[in-house]
């Protein structure tokens, strides 16, 4: 035996067949893993873009709303009281509601959320906004985000060609003058930004002062967490006060903790690092069992027991790393394409990719601590 080439590769090469299947199943597990928590991932980063577009340091909400999806409204007025602390340097009301949006094509209907806010300050930090806040001035304009699901019909397109863009929204014409991005969530598959007056036009069944979302910027210098300490103190408790990362972790949290989406991707994670535990081991005991007896062999002529445990572990190890490499090259084709799908933030990160990698090479270890238990009946006296 060449001494230069290690007993486990020589072990692991030696059956070409059971090798490619054992890298198969180690990948698919991987991809599992890779897929699911993409997915859960997009979900998360989807439905707090807007979260984190926001300009401002403290969010109002209702104490009765649970994310976006479930906004209740608030009097405005408590917004406006927060003006009376020192640190607050503005207040800004902003609007948002699901309604339906008729495709001016086809003229199927399809739900699109729609932002409304005051045109003379530019709330959120999008592609496209600043440049066209001044033509949300005009009455039944809108901006329409171009990451939208393409069931909106070709409205970027058509807008990029400079053709007049118009549809209806609650029975109500409207005009798009302007693009922004955004991106579709699993929340909203569409977004449409205007100014507050025409948000109004459109929902005429809501009352003006009832708003949804409460934007609070603080002098420079200000430390938004006290102040938001200040506010709990000074509002009401039907107002729910959030620095701008506390209202982006209760969205997060809402989607990880009181869906079942997020539960449900998790446990796909759990599930793909059980079928690659149990795949890696049933080709560790199966190998372990077809040499028993070179085993045995070895022992006999002077091969401690932790030599053998240290030749299956590296057996392991070598599936881990084997294993992984095909699967997230897979996993890349695999993200790009659900992205191009679904119009979903399905990206490959280096967190995620060392995340995997330490969870399939966790799992191939485990399978090989539990396959080395066979080499225990590997006993020389059985051959000789």
């Amino acid at each position: 035996m060449n001494q230069k080439i290690p007993l486990s590769w020589l072990q692991l090469t030696r059956e070409k067949t059971r090798l490619a299947v054992a890298l198969a199943g180690i990948s698919f597990a991987d991809i599992l893993m890779f897929m699911q928590l993409g997915f859960r991932d997009a979900l998360y980063y989807s439905n707090v873009r807007f979260h984190n577009s926001l300009q401002g340091d403290i969010v109002l909400i209702n104490s009765q709303s649970s994310a976006v999806l479930a906004m209740r409204s608030f009097s405005q007025r408590r917004l406006y009281k927060a003006l009376e602390l020192p640190a607050v340097q503005s207040v800004h009301p902003i609007y948002l509601d699901f309604t339906i949006w008729k495709n001016p094509v086809t003229g199927r209907p399809r739900s699109i959320l729609i932002f409304g806010m005051n045109p003379e300050n530019n709330l959120v930090n999008l592609p496209g906004v600043q440049e066209n806040l001044d033509k949300l001035k005009l009455p039944d304009v809108v901006l329409f985000d171009r990451s939208s699901r393409v069931e909106y019909g070709p409205i970027a397109a058509n807008y990029d060609q400079g053709k007049t863009v118009t549809s209806e929204v609650r029975r109500r014409r409207i005009k798009v003058e302007g693009l922004f991005t955004l991106g579709a969530s699993f929340g909203a598959d569409g977004n449409l930004i205007t100014s507050d007056i025409n948000f109004l036009r459109i929902f005429n069944n809501r009352q003006q002062g009832l708003i949804d979302i409460g934007l609070i910027r603080l002098k420079p210098g200000a430390n938004a967490t006290v102040v938001a300490q200040e506010l709990r103190k000074y509002l009401p408790n039907e107002v729910n006060v959030l620095t701008k990362q506390e209202f982006i972790d209760f969205e997060r949290n809402y989607w990880a903790n009181s869906t079942a989406i997020g539960f449900i991707f998790t446990l796909g994670t759990v599930m793909g690092f059980i079928v690659g535990t149990v795949i890696v081991y049933q080709i560790l005991y199966t190998e372990v069992a077809d040499h028993l007896s070179e085993y045995a062999t070895l022992k006999a002529i002077g091969y401690t027991q932790n030599y053998l445990l240290t030749v299956i572990l590296q057996e392991a190890l070598l599936l881990a790393v084997l294993g992984y490499v095909p699967g997230i090259i897979f996993t890349l084709f695999m993200y790009d394409s659900a992205r191009k799908a679904t119009l979903l933030p399905v990206f490959m990160s280096f967190d995620r990719a060392v995340m995997v990698l330490i969870l399939t090479i966790l799992m191939c270890v485990i399978s090989g601590a539990i396959a080395v238990r066979k080499l225990r009946s590997a006993d020389p006296a059985d051959i000789f």
